[in-house]
């Protein structure tokens, strides 16, 4: 389970964010591509925007479940 004390500071503020356990697998990337972003020079994925709209929320959710590491979070805060 993700942990909200751990996530990356450059998660976009909101509801969704990735913690230090991001082993960079790109499945997030892939499912939501809008919300998800890889930071080149570490090597993880961080929130770059969180969801605008039903869809992405969706999508969102898909890659918090699809995690392989789970290191996705949603901490309910909007």
């Amino acid at each position: 389970m993700a942990d909200k004390t751990q996530k990356y500071p450059d998660n976009a503020e909101g509801k969704f964010y990735v913690d230090n356990t991001c082993i960079d697998c790109d499945a997030c990337r892939q499912i939501a591509p809008d919300n998800f972003q890889r930071n080149e020079d570490a090597g993880y994925t961080f929130v770059s925007k969180q969801p605008e709209n039903e869809q992405e929320a969706e999508l969102c959710q898909e890659a918090l479940e699809g995690c392989p590491v789970e290191s996705i979070g949603n901490d309910g805060d909007e």
